[in-house]
């Protein structure tokens, strides 16, 4: 367990954290038409633009929400997409002797009552484009269970891209091999060993606003009734 005493922040702030992740992206590897970054969390959307507009590639979003434990809604239990995938940690499953039957009604309802609200309020109600044959690179602030990641994935695969890519400025390493080992490349400048929370890594870790993601979402086309979906 770190010593908060020896502690120093990873990043000052996540305009710092973003150039530090942009810096060991293969840019030249992504220099093509067909990529598009996609932010899996509001986080994610911060960093997602600032590689977008390195890349100069296109912008969307995912949106997800969680399924609580019945007992714990400090506790995730699993992801449900705007895509209606989902991923459960079974092994907190199991080991709470959570019901499966609770797990998949929660999840529909939370797509129903939440995911859907999310959809109107980032994209008024316009499904994400299609991505069929594209390369994508999932973005997020954090990973670190891996369940966000991993529902965004899935939702990927059934999209049916050409290939996915993982960026974001710190993970748990716990869940780094099995992540790697369901995309085509993860790119991360730090993997941390006894991960405590994305809040210990940053020295300022501003709340961002929804006007500021709103304002990020207009400048990529990403809620204009007029594009190409």
């Amino acid at each position: 367990m770190p010593n908060d005493l020896d502690h120093r922040p990873l990043f000052l702030d996540r305009d710092a954290a973003a150039k530090e992740l942009i810096e060991i992206l293969p840019i030249n590897l992504f220099e093509i038409d067909d990529i598009i970054v996609i932010a899996i969390s509001e986080g994610g959307v911060y960093f997602a633009d600032k590689i977008s507009n390195a890349l100069k590639s296109d912008m969307d979003i995912l949106l997800t929400e969680q399924i609580v434990a019945p007992n714990n809604h400090e506790l995730a239990i699993a992801i449900v997409s705007e895509t209606e995938e989902m991923v459960m940690n079974k092994a907190l499953i199991e080991s709470f002797e959570i019901d499966i039957d609770y797990v998949y009604s929660e999840a529909n309802r939370k797509y129903e009552e939440t995911v859907l609200s999310y959809v109107y309020r980032y994209r008024k109600s316009i499904p994400m484009r299609s991505l069929a044959k594209k390369h994508v690179i999932l973005v997020d602030e954090s990973i670190e269970s891996g369940l966000t990641m991993s529902v965004a994935i899935k939702s990927m695969i059934e999209m049916e891209v050409k290939s996915i890519y993982i960026a974001a400025p710190v993970l748990d390493y716990s869940v780094y091999d099995n992540l790697l080992s369901l995309c085509d490349g993860l790119f991360c400048p730090h993997r941390i060993r006894d991960y405590i929370s994305i809040e210990y890594y940053y020295e300022n870790l501003e709340k961002l606003e929804f006007e500021y993601l709103e304002k990020i979402i207009a400048e990529h086309g990403i809620s204009d009734y007029k594009r190409k979906i």
